[in-house]
């Protein structure tokens, strides 16, 4: 009998990740900024879903028809549920990559996303992915495709490889992978103890291990522990994809592509010397010793004038959707931090505190007075969206087709926080994609659906659910253990959600009017 697993990790179930790359809409901020024109998506598909927790938000929050397989039957039957909850009307397998492709029921795509699983699939599905890649992304489609890449893996391959060998090896027959894990966990730390040559001549080493302890055990069996593990140099991927005619576009990540704030001075000035534009991102990964790299690219791409990059980027509508007083001017890269202008963020973020969308040619109308070219309001939005502070936006149509079903799936998101079981996710209708949320907003939320409003009623049915679970609210990494310190602390909370943060939900709409 055939291993079905392929070398993967499937005896245990992965993380419930969302992952905003995978999110089409963001495709175009993107490709305005790359000097490119971004897809109309139409149908969209993603390979190795995993718990399906991003193709169903971006299935709920659109219009956008989605397509999907992760092989791991549980992880499928789940995203499935999610689904008909939603009713969405996404199609989610649980096929392999090779049965998957012979499905003759698919359409051609606009988009394909594939989020971390190349670097644990074998040479055989990578084959079987780009051919289906080939066959099925239409021109002038756009491919995402995350993995971890050299040079910022170097050091750590032998020492995954030496993991998985002891978990292979030393552990006791029939032992699960989580103990697994364990064990060769406290073997690497048993080893570092003793200085070995390999650890003094790569220091990082020792840092990584320290980080891997805090890392959730799902994880690391996933990331670190599968037969197949590859950290690939951009220019073998950029090898793999050119049978599917692909052209590399641009970083999914905004700041990725702003050298000024990656890139020293004399980093810039050798990039600037260097003709080809595929082996300038080989030697930029060098320059920030990147671990890891999430590319969009593009079958027969069509560049912008000048002008149309200009009109393109106008007509863009955007909104804030964090608190203003919660934004730091400042961004941390490979370079250190960096402080953003005041005399252009200030203003920006003034303008769109209301957190109403708005088109970028509006924003700009609005910002007269403050000598702020395009140019430069393009670069802010760029980093205030990196950032997770700003949001690209649907238009009106396509937030009014896509409420009914983000609505379904966020009713039953949010009840899942009753029995413990809570995401920390929600879609929004008004950017297409997942939201990120608090454990304690998601019960204020769950209380406000409900009818309640008053903050020490939110805070009351908060204190029951947590109650139950027999869970304790932690106040400056003190746990309180009296009841009532526990809804004082659950009213302030709500107090402020009520102020500063439901306004936001509304905006983006995860609730009903």
């Amino acid at each position: 009998m055939s291993d079905w697993t392929s070398g993967y990790v499937a005896d245990i179930d992965y993380t419930f990740g969302y992952y905003n790359e995978l999110n089409p809409l963001r495709i175009n901020l993107a490709f305005i900024n790359a000097g490119l024109r971004p897809p109309d998506v139409i149908n969209a598909c993603e390979l190795g879903f995993g718990q399906g927790m991003s193709t169903n938000l971006h299935a709920a929050a659109s219009n956008i028809n989605w397509y999907g397989t992760d092989f791991n039957p549980n992880q499928a039957a789940f995203a499935q549920h999610l689904a008909n909850i939603s009713q969405s009307d996404a199609k989610l397998y649980d096929d392999a990559f090779d049965e998957f492709a012979s499905r003759e029921e698919l359409p051609e795509f606009d988009f394909i996303g594939l989020h971390g699983i190349w670097s644990w699939i074998s040479d055989e599905n990578r084959t079987i992915v780009v051919d289906f890649i080939r066959r099925k992304l239409k021109v002038g489609g756009v491919l995402y495709i995350s993995y971890n890449t050299q040079p910022g893996w170097a050091a750590m391959v032998p020492m995954r490889d030496l993991l998985v060998e002891h978990s292979d090896v030393m552990s006791a027959s029939g032992a699960g992978i989580l103990t697994r894990v364990d064990e060769a966990m406290e073997f690497a730390d048993k080893l570092l103890k003793t200085n070995p040559r390999f650890a003094q001549d790569n220091p990082q080493i020792k840092g990584r291990i320290e980080k891997m302890r805090g890392d959730n055990k799902h994880y690391l069996a996933h990331e670190y522990f599968n037969r197949d593990w590859e950290p690939m140099g951009f220019s073998k991927m950029a090898s793999w994809l050119s049978p599917a005619k692909l052209k590399w576009a641009t970083s999914a990540r905004y700041t990725d592509n702003i050298d000024n704030i990656q890139l020293s001075e004399d980093q810039r000035a050798l990039l600037n010397s260097i003709s080809d534009p595929m082996f300038s991102e080989t030697v930029k990964d060098f320059c920030t010793n990147r671990m890891f790299r999430t590319d969009l690219w593009v079958k027969g791409g069509r560049r912008l004038s000048m002008i149309e990059q200009q009109d393109m980027l106008e007509q863009q509508r955007v909104m804030l959707t964090a608190s203003p007083d919660s934004i730091e001017l400042k961004i941390t890269t490979s370079q250190g931090g960096f402080t953003l202008r005041e005399d252009i963020y200030n203003p920006v973020i003034e303008v769109l505190a209301d957190h109403q969308p708005i088109s970028v040619g509006e924003l700009r109308k609005r910002l007269e007075g403050h000598n702020i070219s395009l140019a430069a309001l393009g670069n802010a939005i760029t980093i205030l969206a990196a950032k997770g502070a700003l949001e690209a936006v649907q238009q009106d149509t396509d937030i009014e087709k896509a409420k009914p079903t983000s609505h379904r799936l966020n009713r039953h998101l949010l009840n899942q926080v009753r029995s413990g079981n809570e995401t920390n996710l929600l879609a929004s209708p008004v950017t297409g994609g997942g939201v990120r949320i608090s454990l304690f907003h998601q019960m204020f939320l769950l209380a406000y659906i409900e009818g309640t409003t008053a903050p020490q009623s939110m805070a009351d049915n908060a204190w029951s659910i947590l109650s139950a679970q027999n869970k304790l609210v932690i106040k400056e990494g003190k746990t309180l253990s009296e009841p009532q310190d526990n809804i004082d602390e659950l009213t302030r909370l709500a107090t402020k959600f009520n102020k500063q943060v439901l306004p936001i939900y509304q905006t983006l709409q995860v609730i009903p009017e």
